[in-house]
């Protein structure tokens, strides 16, 4: 077994991300296996290397511990463009040059309907303006790539399917391909101020370091569906997911990176323990 915990040094960690963290690590602790820690930073307008170095100290701290070096997937770039690349000569990518704007004027066009937009895993779902254009021989640097989700799902007539361990017993998960056409979209795959997506370079991560259990969140349910699609169009392994409950404040709200009241750091200034950590998230402290 093989975990990870792959937060992004964008902001201090929460009491979600200790939960999150903690339930990796223990999974593979007591399966014998290893937990991995990646520093996903390739939003690099966001990342701060006070904040990675705060990572580090605040699950030592929660007595965590991993291998080194510690992949940072800003110095993993050429396996994602070697990921897109392959993709673009089986011609299931595409530029797009719409901006959020352009989106939202062809969402609520009057032909498109008076309902709201319909919601994917990034939020609306994308009509398909730029997926009929012309296609250049390389892809240019000033454009979105995007995954052509008709024809990738021609290639998976069956659809897609992941197993679960969130709710406790194994349980498959299905999606054909209306449902991920539909309730998914052409899905971003490089932002043009990236060179990559979050959904990309997890899956090309995921399976270059052999992680066999993916524990997060269960605001990520709907997301592994696209890696799962990803999975198979790049002929990678599949983990098994485990989707866990989400910590939430006292007005049931998701914990978020803005609310320093719910950071660790902050939490162990005041002299709080891990064992207290692991009480405020509702976990039983190792013995």
């Amino acid at each position: 077994m093989r975990t990870r915990f792959a937060p992004s040094p964008t902001g201090p960690l929460h009491l979600g991300h200790a939960f999150s963290a903690l339930c990796a690590y223990r999974m593979a602790k007591t399966n014998a296996g290893t937990f991995l820690l990646r520093i996903e930073d390739i939003d690099q307008s966001r990342a701060r290397p006070e904040w990675e170095a705060q990572i580090y100290a605040d699950l030592q701290w929660l007595g965590l511990d991993w291998p080194h070096p510690v992949l940072r997937q800003s110095s993993n770039m050429g396996a994602y463009q070697a990921a897109l690349d392959h993709l673009w000569q089986r011609g299931l990518v595409y530029p797009c040059h719409c901006t959020r704007r352009d989106i939202q004027a062809a969402l609520t066009a009057p032909q498109e309907g008076d309902g709201a937009p319909q919601m994917g895993p990034d939020g609306p779902i994308y009509p398909g303006t730029c997926r009929s254009a012309p296609r250049p021989a390389t892809w240019p640097a000033d454009a979105a790539l995007r995954l052509d989700m008709r024809a990738a799902m021609a290639l998976l007539p069956q659809g897609v399917q992941f197993c679960e361990t969130g709710s406790g017993a194994p349980e498959w998960h299905m999606m054909n391909t209306h449902q991920a056409i539909e309730n998914i979209g052409d899905i971003v795959l490089s932002r043009r101020d990236m060179g990559t997506s979050y959904h990309l370079s997890v899956v090309v991560d995921d399976a270059a370091q052999a992680i066999t259990h993916v524990t997060r969140g269960q605001d990520l349910f709907d997301a592994t569906f696209v890696h799962v699609i990803l999975q198979h169009l790049l002929g990678l392994s599949q983990p098994i997911y485990h989707h866990h409950r989400l910590i939430r404040d006292d007005a049931g709200k998701r914990l978020a990176k803005r609310d320093d009241a719910r950071a660790i750091a902050r939490y162990r200034d005041e002299g709080l323990t891990p064992a207290d950590i692991c009480a405020l998230v509702g976990l039983q402290p190792r013995p």
